[in-house]
């Protein structure tokens, strides 16, 4: 099983601190209009902002915090880490689409539709990885068992709930009064899941290493992810 490097869980953990600690800066440095409850994170980085730059700057951070766990996170399949990195570089995008200070924007609302539904779906991508078999010295332990982030009922569960949270979050675009409070709802717990996707592949590698060395340097049979067991 492929080690997750240090540096990959310390890129993992700053994604939520950057989306709280750059929501809330900037939030202090608007007007007294501004409304955390009311009013979206996009309003922090769009037209009429003030000092726009610094929600603007965590974004891209963030965006490259998810880019760069999706190139060092072998546990969750191409599929999985595809979508992670197509999450990341949509969030970066969304600096060259402002949200205008008057009325919407079509490109800024596809961008964010496309950065959503793809970090929402990421987990679900472990689960149904492609191709079905992988090697166990990749994505499991020495038992054939993917780590607890990407066995099938745990992935697909926090998909729906994400999907869920952007439900909300929908609904509240459409007539509600706490638009931003569910914005950042879903966005802490998608910034949260890539980091508790890295945790558990590290330690899951750090138990394979300690109870099956030999195991590194053989090349065992594929088993199907999110079957404990199978092919061996």
């Amino acid at each position: 099983m492929r080690a997750v490097p240090s540096w990959a869980v310390a890129t993992a953990a700053a994604a939520p601190v950057l989306l709280v600690a750059g929501s809330t800066v900037a939030g202090a440095r608007q007007p007294p209009g501004y409304d955390p409850v009311r009013d979206t994170i996009s309003e922090l980085a769009g037209e009429g902002a003030t000092d726009p730059w610094l929600m603007a700057g965590c974004l891209v951070l963030l965006g490259c915090c998810y880019v760069g766990t999706a190139l060092v996170l072998h546990a969750a399949g191409l599929a999985s880490r595809f979508l992670l990195a197509v999450g990341g570089m949509a969030t970066i995008a969304l600096i060259a689409f402002p949200r205008p200070q008057v009325g919407g924007s079509p490109a800024h609302g596809t961008v964010a539709t496309v950065a959503v539904l793809a970090l929402s779906l990421w987990p679900a991508g472990s689960a149904l990885r492609l191709p079905r078999a992988v090697r166990r010295g990749v994505a499991a332990s020495p038992a054939g068992t993917p780590p607890w982030a990407f066995r099938r009922p745990v992935a697909l569960a926090v998909t729906a709930v994400l999907l869920v949270l952007f439900g909300w979050f929908v609904v509240e675009v459409t007539g509600g009064s706490r638009t931003g409070l569910a914005e950042r709802v879903a966005a802490l717990a998608v910034a949260l899941w890539p980091l508790a996707a890295v945790l558990s592949a590290h330690r899951a590698h750090r138990r394979w290493s300690a109870r099956a060395p030999d195991a590194q340097v053989a090349d065992p049979p594929p088993v199907s992810p999110g079957r404990p067991g199978a092919g061996g």
